[in-house]
């Protein structure tokens, strides 16, 4: 199947408490940020799959200047985590496909003032979770 032939997810279907959480993250941010996202979260909220997380793995957080602050609310033992018990996993560093940046699909289109969620296109999440997978059984 092609990724453009999968559901986008809609504001209605951003489950809480990743509604109130995103909604909070999209108030401190002071730009258009653009966070891309890979990991369970893409998974279940993008592509349909019943995959529960805890996290929002995001690999890129741009521009820069945004890090910081998005970080300091989100991130594990941060406020959002303490309310909402879910967070934002900053990952920088993660093996993707070349490229990748030319399939991204935006989530929620519309939907916050500030972020741009977008998700990796579901052959280049398959692939960094093969990668990552090959790293775990190589250390055991």
């Amino acid at each position: 199947m092609k990724a453009e032939n999968l559901p986008h997810a809609q504001l209605r279907d951003i489950p809480e408490p990743w509604r109130s959480f995103l909604a909070e993250l999209d108030e401190r941010a002071t730009a258009e940020t653009r966070l891309d996202c890979m990991g369970g979260f893409v998974v279940s909220m993008e592509y349909g799959f019943s995959r529960e997380t805890a996290d929002l793995d995001v690999l890129v957080i741009a521009p820069r200047q945004q890090i910081a602050p998005l970080l300091e609310l989100g991130r594990q033992g941060g406020p959002l985590h303490e309310k909402y018990k879910i967070y934002l996993d900053y990952v920088g560093v993660a093996k993707v496909p070349d490229g990748y940046e030319e399939r991204l699909r935006e989530m929620f289109p519309g939907t916050h003032k500030h972020l741009r969620l977008c998700a990796l296109d579901p052959h280049d999440l398959a692939l960094s979770k093969l990668e990552r997978n090959i790293q775990r059984i190589a250390t055991t």
